[in-house]
């Protein structure tokens, strides 16, 4: 939402009173750690972001970091022209060293790759950018306010930058209808004339900026007195908030908002707006934990704030009062004498009744059993990483080795157009010409191109059999926990995934493919079990989903995950048996070249061997369900051909 000339004013921006909270506490108190805006688009995020610069004073700006941007342009790199046409190493400082001092915004921050996450992650934590390469040792300041913007539906987080961020803010489109006109007012009113709408709004950016910086100076007077650092304990112990960071990060905030107040002391109102802001992203223990914090949490965990302040006053009051040799029983402010309401809600799993739809037979063979549900099991284990065989070419992930421009460098190849220079092997290259009296001048023909490998992530397929013969209480169980943990791993390693589910008269694509976990497990716990076994059907929607997926992204590859006992029963509309259309169909994956892995869910004392004899078929590697718990299910995948 930005137009020629001035920026949009900060101050005319109607709404978003929370996000602008947010983002002036961080320029209060840049020790915060920044601010993620979570929520759609159009909601004046960057409009926001932009019209802070300004009222920061100083050089300060507002620098954007491209998602696609490369590494060097990110941290910075050597001057290759006055290298070789001098013989200086001079350093060209990145876009982190240049927002020292002021802002770094990430818009759509989810979809960064993962080795410029790694770089960010590294100057968020020490204030620095380092750069070590080819002999060259290089370091600047690059202390900034880090602002990112995403759609949680286009994929999640991940963890560690999540927790780097020190507030959150979700937002969403006005719903009030005069609050949408005074929107649209003024965005006209701006479009028409910008200078002269910013000129209008001067004095409020002045006074905005004055009272900026004025919190800025009472900041370091600030005090936060034991009864608030107990409260504060006690709100992050109810809400189970992992380390310490979420207690510092609050502390820091409601500094800010108590300075931005004009106080000198932090008060319960400014540990309410610190944990409104601070903690709802770090409530979460898995990527499949709900994010947010609902009214009805944040007063429960402000309620056992308000306990544990009151405990620690009431201590302090009995040590005054009580005689002198209790004198140096000071736990008052050391922390809660009990512990706090752990808030711990059993949530058992109830797995259904696991006979309510029979294998098998007979008429119907719909899907009638129970919900496939999607918590993992308490302590389930996490699944080992599996790599692609050889070298790809997809998307930056964290999963396979591929070629790419931003990765590590292995060696020096011929240079073209597409690979970035290799500043030692292009010397060396002149240096092997030379005849010993000095260094000759580097010709064109020297220069050696560097071949860098990264990590990329793939399309992985779930086939998920639930059927009437699957659903027994520990297998349905099992294959849960398998297709959770598999999701889990896939999150982490930045993979698209999608599931297609198998049961009752045909297949369907329960979790098109897609980044966001939140959407997959919302999807996949509702499936119904039960019915016939269409496992024909669900190779063929498989194939379907990895084609769609093909024509938008030739480069991924695709991994096919079969969780089934492979017992394909009932006719289909051809009159062909069930068992001959599932091999025709498992055939057409191997002759399309396809990696595929056969998960057997097949259990008792009389096993048939149906899935194994369908894991030849398709070339696929064959795992028990049996050995998941103790190998994890990708310890079975050799990788991706």
């Amino acid at each position: 939402m930005s137009g020629p000339g001035a920026h949009y004013p900060f101050s005319a921006v109607v709404g978003q009173d929370r996000l602008k909270l947010a983002l002036v506490l961080s320029a209060v108190a840049p020790g915060i750690g920044g601010v993620l805006i979570r929520g759609e688009k159009g909601t004046a995020k960057s409009t926001i972001v932009r019209g802070l610069a300004p009222l920061l004073g100083g050089a300060s700006r507002v620098v954007e970091l491209p998602i696609g941007a490369t590494e060097d342009r990110v941290v910075g790199s050597l001057d290759l022209t006055r290298v070789l046409r001098d013989g200086q190493a001079h350093f060209t400082p990145g876009l982190l060293a240049q927002a020292d001092g002021g802002v770094l915004y990430i818009d759509e921050v989810n979809l960064l790759s993962d080795h410029l996450v790694d770089v960010l992650l590294d100057a968020a934590a020490s204030g620095r950018v380092t750069v070590e390469r080819d002999g060259v040792s290089h370091t600047q300041s690059a202390a900034f306010v880090l602002v990112g913007t995403m759609n949680p539906e286009e994929g999640e987080l991940r963890p560690q930058l999540l927790d780097r961020f020190g507030l959150v803010v979700d937002v969403a489109g006005a719903r009030d209808v005069d609050e949408r006109v005074a929107i649209v007012t003024s965005r006209m009113d701006y479009d028409a004339d910008p200078g002269g709408f910013a000129a209008r709004h001067a004095d409020d950016e002045d006074l905005l900026a004055a009272r900026i910086a004025q919190a800025r100076a009472l900041l370091a007077t600030v005090q936060v007195p034991a009864t608030e650092l107990r409260r504060i304990a006690g709100i992050c112990a109810h809400l189970d908030v992992d380390g310490l960071r979420g207690d510092i990060v609050m502390a820091r905030t409601a500094a800010a908002h108590a300075a931005w107040r004009g106080s000198d002391r932090v008060e319960e109102e400014d540990v309410r707006v610190a944990a409104e802001l601070a903690l709802p992203h770090r409530r979460r223990r898995n990527p499949f934990d709900e994010s947010g914090m609902s009214g009805e949490q944040l007063d429960d965990a402000l309620q056992a704030g308000d306990e544990a302040a009151e405990t620690g006053e009431q201590d302090s009051g009995d040590q005054e009062s009580g005689d002198q040799e209790s004198g140096d029983q000071e736990s008052g402010d050391q922390g809660p004498d009990t512990d706090p309401d752990p808030d711990t809600d059993p949530d058992p799993d109830t797995d259904p009744d696991p006979d309510t739809d029979p294998p098998g037979g007979g008429g119907g063979g719909a899907p009638t059993g129970p919900q496939f549900g999607s918590r993992p099991a308490s302590g389930s284990p996490r699944v080992r990483t599996f790599r692609a065989d050889g070298v790809g070419d997809g998307d930056m992930g964290r999963r396979s080795r591929a070629r790419s421009s931003r990765g590590l460098t292995v060696r020096a190849v011929d240079f073209d157009s597409s690979t970035p220079v290799h500043l030692f092997g292009t010397v060396l290259a002149a240096a092997r010409r030379g005849t010993g009296d000095g260094m000759p001048a580097v010709e064109p023909a020297d220069l050696r191109g560097a071949h860098r490998i990264g990590m990329e992530s793939n399309l992985v397929v779930f086939l998920v059999d639930l059927s009437g013969s699957m659903t027994a209480r520990k297998r349905l169980t099992a294959v849960r926990d398998a297709c959770v943990e598999m999701l889990r791993d896939s999150y982490t390693r930045r993979d698209r995934v999608a599931v297609v589910v198998a049961c009752g008269r045909d297949a369907y694509v329960a979790v098109p493919p897609t980044r966001s976990v939140d959407i997959a497990v919302a999807r996949l716990s509702a499936v119904r079990t039960g019915g016939r076994t269409p496992l024909a059907a669900g190779f063929r929607r498989a194939l379907e989903v990895i084609d769609r997926a093909a024509r938008t992204d030739p480069r991924r590859r695709p991994l096919l995950i079969a969780v089934t006992d492979g017992r394909a029963n009932g006719r289909g509309s051809d009159g062909m048996d069930a068992a001959a259309q599932a091999d025709s169909a498992a055939d057409e994956v191997a002759r399309r070249g396809i990696t595929s892995v056969v998960v057997d869910c097949e259990q008792g004392f009389v096993r048939l061997g149906t899935a194994v004899s369908l894991a030849r078929r398709l070339g696929a590697e064959y795992v028990r369900l049996d050995d998941l718990a103790d190998t994890g299910l990708a310890a079975g995948v050799r990788g991706v051909a």
